[in-house]
């Protein structure tokens, strides 16, 4: 059977099949990762996971199996085409997958396949860059502006493309991008209730503060860490972005140590990545806006993936648990309440 036939082509149209149902497909997925584990009987396994657009989905493959040594021999990236049939395991969407081959580079390029596989983010690249770039020209502190102005120049086009996690929040291409405008428009709502935070210092930290991702994060169809990021990490990737592109402006000291120390504590908490724990009205203000805005991003994530009819999504990782999916109702009020009595 064709790519062109096949009779469900999402993630998604996947998840909203009625579970229990045991439905044949036929699918083209980007290939995340495969991961070898073993079983406590000793016993080799695939944890897979595959995904397009519209979500992702993990499965199991046993060892002795065609479908394990193709997972375990397809190198991650690769567009796959598969057979299998809808299955569930401890209520999550698990299909047991019959027939997996690698499809052909020339069909994913004349079918534009890409596009229909790697995530990214909804909002207009080109729009919200401009918006970017705007914030930026708003910092009246010449040094500062300077500052944000030769990092974003010299970082464009991976600033543009680059996720902003693997998995946690924002995990899709733009994502970077589209978390640091976000947190900047929360910056200009929220600087007048708290006349103690510097405003130019804020927002040169919120547009800098992730930098070092863009050279964490690696691949252009699915992200995986660099070699720069398994070593050193975007806090430390970052901070010398921002020193080096402070130092040329000529920003003063204690300016400069400042705005490294939003770099250097933006994570929060020493377990989460922060290389210190935030000490500035300024770090605070960053760091706690961070964690919302990614926070927020994983219940936007939960809320795009689950399928219809659910009323929980998945455990969230980063949040401990489900979110409820269903949304807030507002069709009563007190005049249909005094009717009731």
């Amino acid at each position: 059977m064709s790519a062109s036939n096949k009779k469900y082509t999402t993630v998604a149209e996947l998840k909203n099949l009625e579970e229990g149902q045991n439905t044949p497909f036929e699918s083209v997925f980007l290939l995340h990762q495969a991961a070898l584990k073993t079983a406590r009987n000793g016993s080799e396994f695939l944890s897979v996971e595959l995904g397009d657009t519209t979500g992702k989905f993990q499965f199991v493959c046993f060892a002795d199996t065609a479908v394990f040594l193709f997972f375990h021999e397809t190198p991650q990236g690769s567009v796959v085409r598969v057979q299998g049939v809808t299955e569930y395991y401890q209520n999550r969407f698990s299909p047991r997958i019959q027939y997996s081959e690698v499809v052909p580079e020339e069909e994913v390029e004349s079918q534009n396949l890409l596009d229909l596989l790697i995530p990214s983010t909804t909002e207009n690249i080109a729009e919200i860059w401009t918006e970017l770039l705007d914030f930026a020209q708003d910092i009246s502190h010449q040094g500062l502006r300077d500052t944000v102005s030769q990092v974003l120049s010299q970082t464009e086009e991976q600033f543009k493309s680059s996720a902003a996690a693997i998995s946690m929040h924002h995990a899709y291409r733009g994502g970077l991008l589209e978390h640091t405008v976000h947190l900047c428009r929360a910056c200009k709502a929220l600087l007048p209730h708290y006349p103690e935070v510097d405003s130019d210092l804020a927002m040169c930290g919120l547009i800098l503060h992730d930098a070092g991702k863009i050279l964490e994060y690696e691949g252009s169809r699915v992200t995986q860490r660099s070699r720069q990021g398994i070593l050193q990490g975007h806090v430390v990737l970052g901070y010398r972005i921002v020193r080096k592109a402070a130092l040329q402006n000529k920003l003063e000291p204690e300016l400069l140590e400042r705005l490294e120390h939003i770099i250097l504590s933006h994570q929060g908490q020493l377990e989460w990545g922060a290389a210190v724990l935030a000490a500035t009205p300024e770090a605070v203000f960053v760091s706690m806006l961070d964690n919302l805005d990614a926070k927020m991003g994983m219940v936007q994530e939960a809320l795009r993936s689950t399928p219809k009819g659910i009323e929980f999504s998945q455990y969230m990782p980063g949040l401990g648990g489900p979110v409820l999916i269903n949304p807030v109702p507002k069709g009563s009020n007190k005049e249909d309440l005094d009717g009731e009595n």
